[in-house]
């Protein structure tokens, strides 16, 4: 596990359906995670992506350079 953080950009919101704040990370496709407040959601994703990261390596996949902000939301 790193102790820097991830340098992808990190979107935060609140799901009703899930009752959390739920943090994904764009540019890692179906990298989320949750959590009761906004810091844990943030805490949360980054090991979530340190695992994203190794199992595509594991399986000889390509990891996207980080981008940062991100364009556009649409």
């Amino acid at each position: 596990m790193t102790t820097q953080p991830l340098k992808y950009e990190v979107v935060i919101y609140w799901s009703n359906g899930d009752n959390a704040f739920v943090a994904e990370m764009p540019e890692l496709p179906g990298c989320m995670a949750d959590g009761d407040t906004p810091q844990a959601a943030l805490e949360e994703i980054q090991t979530i992506a340190e695992e994203w990261i190794n199992t595509a390596l594991e399986l000889g996949r390509l990891i996207p350079e980080p981008k940062g902000r991100l364009l556009s939301s649409r």
